[in-house]
């Protein structure tokens, strides 16, 4: 069987790929940069030589991109043999709302929340067709409240969350074999932080736990998974404080990681 793994050329979304080879998949590997994800195949390849690998280099800002991606991934694989997805292709965009770039916040919202959206109902829909398979979305515990300064980021794993928890209980409601999940990391220490202009401090998970939790949880058919116990915690926290006092103090959370 294969899983397919967006974003598959660095951080969270690259471990969830070697994990999943350990776990037995073949694998379908898409991101930008093709050089990466050719580099990621011969590490798996070294590795575990029995593997197939299939390297499918897209842009999934592109609405068009997307729908490639489904159609060569089931020419390729097979629709039927195609047993995992994971979206975890995601940018970020960091600062005050009415001075960030309109043309980033825009293609952010296309990667994070289209490509999501259609990568999601497309290969679901062929998963219950097949009568098996695992959907795992990558969210963010910032997908449970907002966050003043990094807004779109904040709002765009709010709908991805919302979305994986609905999508969850339409299959279980149904009786579906299907399973769907929300991997909802904290910080996490990637090049992501650097990507969206952010300093972060204080302790973060690898990608590596991240991945692991994360595969894990969605083989079990959990919902949500969020690594770490720090993190279980403060979600927990944040939602009894509230969304007003949640969102304050996210605010003074936020504007540390501009360095003032």
């Amino acid at each position: 069987m294969y899983a397919l793994v967006t974003g598959a050329s660095a951080g969270i979304g690259m471990e969830i790929a070697k994990y999943l080879a350990v776990k037995g998949y073949d694998l379908i590997l898409t991101a930008r940069r093709e050089d990466r994800l050719e580099k990621l195949r011969s590490q798996i390849l070294h590795k575990y030589p029995e593997r197939n690998v299939i390297v499918i280099p897209a842009d999934l800002s592109s609405r068009e991109e997307c729908m490639r991606l489904f159609k060569e991934s089931c020419e390729k694989a097979g629709a039927e043999n195609i047993d995992f997805v994971v979206n975890n292709a995601g940018m970020g965009v960091y600062g005050r709302f009415l001075e960030t770039d309109l043309d980033k916040e825009l293609t952010l919202i296309d990667l994070n929340v289209t490509s999501v959206h259609i990568l999601s109902k497309l290969f679901l829909r062929q998963m219950v067709q097949n009568g098996h398979g695992v959907l795992l979305n990558v969210g963010s515990c910032a997908g449970f409240t907002s966050g003043p300064t990094f807004s779109s980021y904040y709002a765009s794993k709010n709908y991805v969350v919302r979305l994986t928890e609905a999508i969850h209980e339409e299959l279980r409601q149904a009786g579906s074999p299907v399973k769907v999940s929300c991997l909802c990391p904290g910080p996490v220490d990637t090049a992501f932080n650097d990507n969206s202009g952010v300093l972060v401090s204080g302790k973060q998970i690898t990608a590596k736990q991240a991945a692991r939790e994360g595969v894990d949880g969605a083989l079990r058919g959990k919902m949500i998974v969020i690594p770490g116990t720090k993190m279980k915690l403060v979600t927990i926290g944040s939602h009894l404080l509230g969304e007003h006092l949640s969102t304050r103090i996210n605010y003074r959370i936020q504007k540390k990681k501009a360095g003032e």
